[in-house]
């Protein structure tokens, strides 16, 4: 027989994180800022990716086979909210990281033309 072991305050406060930052984010500008925080962060992630690996120039077939898992990855992971007609606060940042991602990605390869 096993022993369940006891919560601990840290596992309790992770836990209760996502619900916490949903209540914060009910304020209409505090949740478009946080959104806004996504979408910039990550087309700078994108952005990134593509110098770097436009400027090795050894990566690009295995950076793009990354890009490419990494976005389906997160249309996989959208779908299990897609049942939920609420304004959930991960499904848009989920998003808005997919779009800024794709943004940065598309224009540094619009600027290698």
């Amino acid at each position: 027989m096993t022993a369940r072991l006891q919560t601990t305050r840290l596992q309790r406060t992770f836990g209760e994180a996502a619900n916490r930052l949903d209540l914060w984010a009910t304020n209409p500008w505090r949740r478009a800022s946080l959104l806004l925080i996504a979408l910039t962060g990550s087309f700078m992630i994108g952005n990134g990716v593509a110098a770097v690996s436009g400027a090795l120039n050894l990566m690009d077939p295995v950076a793009a086979m990354l890009s490419v898992g990494l976005i389906e990855v997160m249309v996989r992971m959208r779908r299990h909210w897609a049942n939920d007609r609420g304004r959930h606060l991960g499904r848009q940042l989920l998003d808005m990281a997919r779009i800024g991602l794709l943004y940065g990605l598309l224009l540094e390869g619009f600027k290698l033309l």
